[in-house]
């Protein structure tokens, strides 16, 4: 990569929102180049994606068209004027994707969970100059993908941005990955110095909820997407019920909400702090109660030990659960919230509870 083209990227790296699109699957040339044109021409691509090496769930299906999509892609990005990103998955792809001047590489989510082959691509990619972007691991784990960005960043890679693409969890959720909100936030607040975009299409696995899944990411302070678009998404070799056309990209755009990360205004700013000077003090007022209530479980603990009880009592457990979610409209609490915090609040108690026996039992 040239001197100025590594300028280039580190100044578009700076740029919000920063969108990466292209087709799931580079299927044809004329394919690849007719989106490229399509996007192009939307004026809103900073990358443009194409998957090479297709790592798919069974055998049979398809994985690609292999080394030879790099050409057309080179070919394409003289064309467009659009720098390029792929996805390698082992040495030998960083190889030929630096060969063919691909711009920036990502690391997909079958390939960040597994720490041998994130090494595998740090090494390869030692004395590099060129920006990688890591997806999440498929498993909800966010110390893989920090694994992840630890390795590549040993390496010597200085442009690292993260990839929200949803995780893998059991039962239904309406979405093909399920975006688990919470854990991205903690990520990016782990992270904050980083790129992090949101991939919509593999969250929702279909379109027809990507207008809404990309306003709830910009909401939540994504800066950008990393979105598939195929020139005819139904016929699409790989992944067509989430791929948009450039146009329905273009459509969403104009009527998506892109949020700012601050404001100039001196009102805005006055009326905020304002309000987060009251939060402070409810923070206060909270951890002062929590840690009263805390006192008053450890007392609880004493009497549990002289009377020889068990530390945790289920049905004391369940009838607290439901006397408090029973409040949460009228507390204006959603019972995820609430049911997430009284299990954070009760562990606490056992652990108190279990702090005081075992002074007890070193006394006696």
């Amino acid at each position: 990569m040239s001197a100025t083209s590594s300028e280039s990227l580190q100044i578009l790296w700076q740029k919000r929102p920063f969108i990466i699109s292209g087709p799931c699957s580079a299927e044809t040339e004329d394919q690849l180049r007719e989106t490229a044109f399509q996007l192009k021409s939307t004026n809103r691509i900073d990358l443009l994606r194409a998957g090479i090496w297709k790592p798919r769930t069974k055998p049979g299906l398809f994985e690609g068209v292999g080394a030879k999509g790099l050409a057309w892609l080179e070919q394409v990005s003289n064309e467009t004027g659009l720098p390029t990103t792929v996805e390698v998955a082992n040495a030998k792809q960083v190889e030929e994707a630096l060969k063919h001047n691909v711009s920036v590489l990502w690391i997909g989510a079958r390939t960040t969970v597994n720490p041998f082959s994130v090494q595998e691509l740090a090494d390869a990619l030692r004395g590099v100059k060129i920006p990688v972007l890591i997806k999440n691991p498929i498993n909800p784990d966010l110390d893989l993908w920090t694994g992840a960005v630890e390795r590549i960043a040993g390496a010597g890679i200085e442009l690292i941005g993260l990839i929200h693409r949803g995780f893998s969890t059991f039962g239904e959720t309406g979405y093909r990955n399920n975006p688990l909100w919470q854990l991205a936030i903690e990520m990016h607040l782990r992270h904050p110095d980083l790129l992090f975009l949101t991939d919509p299409s593999h969250i929702c696995g279909r379109r027809d909820i990507i207008p809404e899944t990309i306003q709830r990411a910009i909401d939540l302070g994504s800066d950008g997407l990393m979105i598939e678009c195929h020139r005819d998404p139904d016929q699409a070799w790989s992944d067509a019920a989430q791929q948009l056309t450039p146009l329905q990209l273009q459509q969403i755009f104009e009527k998506v909400i892109w949020r700012k990360v601050d404001s100039s205004s001196s009102q805005y700013h006055t009326a905020l702090d304002a309000l987060r000077r009251e939060i402070n003090q409810y923070d206060e007022e909270v951890l002062q109660i929590l840690s009263r209530r805390m006192r008053v479980a450890e007392k609880i603990g004493q009497y549990k030990k002289e009377h020889q009880i068990t530390i945790l009592q289920t049905a004391r457990w369940q009838e607290l659960s439901r006397r408090v979610l029973e409040k949460s409209e009228q507390l204006g609490l959603t019972t995820t919230f609430l049911t997430q915090f009284l299990a954070a609040i009760h562990m606490e108690s056992i652990t108190h509870q279990k702090s005081v026996l075992d002074q007890l039992q070193k006394k006696s």
